[in-house]
């Protein structure tokens, strides 16, 4: 984000995408831009649309609703296509906190109460049910450090829910996140292949999905379990 909060510079999610180094989608991990939300996202929130709602392994029914705006508004659906939400980023993070990433769970806990708690101090409503352009507004004083309560401390907890909501969309579905492969869409990532022919590699972009995930290859699964990376990462193998 520019410090001149005057000007600030917002580029659009497309933009904002590819400046994350996302090469190979499934590894995603937290190169993305510092600038914290696509603009041409909607102005509302969009809190009461219907998404699919799965059972909370880590995360409470109130921090998983706040999670979910957040993770809303740093990669919005807009008229391109779905965003985080539709994604269900909010399950990956979930079931990590559960499994690999549970070291941060306290994190969340402590951070998403404090961001909650100064939504309604300063605009009189949870965080989940302001209006975007408030959303925003608090989300840039999380990410300059000036939301008080946050752990390790707010521009902290920014960032690592930041790289949490890219890992969400875009990992491989098998973690939890990327649902019906619509982050792999967004950015044309046309799926794992074990092998790619002349025509293949010709048509580039182009290249129809497979929307396949890698544990979808019997030869990938064998590897992976051969070498330590099965279920016991993972939190288990996620088809819904």
């Amino acid at each position: 984000m520019a410090n001149n909060h005057d000007q600030p510079d917002n580029p659009s999610r497309r933009n904002l995408l590819k400046s994350a180094g996302i090469v190979g989608a499934a590894a995603v991990g937290s190169t993305a831009t510092p600038t914290i939300i696509a603009q041409d996202s909607p102005s509302t929130s969009q809190a009461t649309s219907p998404i699919a709602r799965e059972a909370l392994e880590a995360l409470t029914a109130a921090e998983a609703e706040t999670l979910e705006a957040i993770c809303d508004a740093l990669i919005p659906s807009d008229d391109n296509g779905p965003g985080a939400r539709e994604a269900r980023a909010v399950h990956y993070i979930d079931r990590s906190l559960a499994s690999h990433n549970s070291a941060a769970r306290h994190n969340y806990m402590v951070s998403l109460a404090a961001i909650d708690e100064y939504a309604r101090q300063t605009r009189g409503e949870s965080f989940s049910r302001l209006i975007r352009d408030h959303q925003d507004s608090i989300l840039r004083g999380v990410q300059d450090n000036k939301v008080p309560g946050c752990e390790p401390s707010a521009s902290a907890f920014f960032n690592m829910v930041r790289s949490h909501t890219i890992d969400g969309t875009f990992c491989d579905p098998y973690y939890g996140g990327n649902q019906d492969f619509v982050g792999w869409d967004m950015i044309a990532y046309p799926g794992i292949r074990l092998s790619a022919s002349e025509t293949d590699v010709a048509q580039g972009a182009a290249l129809q999905p497979n929307h396949q995930s890698a544990y979808d290859n019997q030869t990938y699964t064998k590897m992976a379990d051969n070498m330590g990376l099965g279920t016991n990462n993972s939190g288990g193998r996620d088809n819904a």
